[in-house]
């Protein structure tokens, strides 16, 4: 495919994801970069994770998506008594034909909202490992695929709350993303409260088709990444695990575990979703940077001394990202 009918394909799935954006905002005021996180996980059939104190619009942000996009959507409220067949379902004695048949879980969807997913304990929590990474599920002896795409979009409210298991790390290494959710500016308060207390609340309507967002992900497969930008990536993600051999003598001890291999992958193809986003045929390393915070907050995981000095992630991700040359 030549270059100009690659550009205008990219430009053209960049309008679809620009009108889903317009419609979001008729219901969501602000969190402009949470709905970029959605979009991007959306785009690049990651999996995200919301992280935020209650009232700040992570259901409402979830919820206003799966409709604009028109897709199948399932919540799970996630609660101490959960049990996995909750989500995944379970096999069922049928005694008119004396075998068991299977009752599919909500896990069998387009959208999966996990809502405040570390309220569950972690039983429950490993039994959408599975489905997150395989994208199927197993009940008895038989293995059944989801619907296609299929993303979990879960919420948490901040592990030091009441009443909140933390994550199982191979499952947190599951989510592309994981966004941070903070309070709104004054203006966007405001709007948010003369908006939301009139008698007519605001809809959003479906404005994509799902052969459309099937198209999102193809037009991906068009977006470039220069060999640059590729080690530029690679360099990010060793210094998550070796600091030291890029003259970041001052991390060497805050941390514990750097980034998986995950997060090489998911750098690249997040910076092409960004690009995908600006409707440009290729990624830049400003597309890495923007999705970097998202992509290893999760992944690099802190010594004691750092909690201890109350160095966060983001801060080390930061160090990192103005450490390493850009090409």
């Amino acid at each position: 495919m030549d270059n100009s009918n690659v550009t205008k394909i990219v430009e053209s799935q960049g309008a679809v994801l620009e009108r889903i954006r317009q419609e979001i905002a008729k219901v969501l005021v602000g969190q402009e970069h949470l709905v970029d996180d959605l979009l991007v996980a959306l785009v690049s059939g990651g999996h995200i994770l919301l992280e935020g104190v209650p009232g700040l619009a992570k259901t409402t942000a979830i919820q206003t998506l799966a409709k604009v996009l028109g897709l199948q959507f399932q919540r799970i409220s996630f609660t101490p008594d959960l049990l996995p067949a909750d989500v995944i379902g379970t096999l069922i004695y049928d005694q008119r034909n004396g075998s068991f048949e299977p009752r599919k879980g909500p896990v069998f969807t387009n959208l999966l909202l996990a809502d405040e997913i570390n309220r569950a304990p972690a039983k429950v929590q490993s039994a959408l490992l599975e489905a997150m990474q395989e994208r199927r599920v197993t009940l008895g002896d038989t293995t059944y695929d989801l619907p296609s795409p299929f993303l979990v979009m879960a919420t948490q409210n901040p592990i030091e709350q009441k009443g909140t298991y933390a994550l199982p790390e191979a499952q947190v290494d599951r989510f592309m993303l994981k966004s941070v959710v903070g309070y709104p500016s004054r203006d966007d308060e405001r709007r948010i409260m003369n908006r939301f207390t009139q008698r007519t609340p605001v809809e959003a309507q479906a404005v994509v088709t799902p052969d459309e967002v099937v198209g999102l992900r193809s037009a991906l497969e068009n977006v470039y990444c220069d060999e640059k930008v590729g080690e530029y990536i690679l360099d990010i993600v060793s210094a998550t695990r070796d600091p030291g051999s890029f003259r970041l003598n001052e991390l060497a001890g805050a941390i514990e575990m750097g980034a998986s291999p995950r997060a090489t992958l998911w750098l690249q193809i997040g910076a092409r979703a960004k690009a995908l986003m600006r409707g440009r045929p290729f990624a830049t390393p400003q597309d890495v940077k923007e999705v970097a915070r998202g992509v290893l907050r999760h992944r690099v995981i802190l010594s004691y001394e750092a909690e201890a000095e109350n160095l966060t992630s983001d801060d080390v991700v930061e160090k990192i990202l103005a450490a390493i040359p850009v090409p």
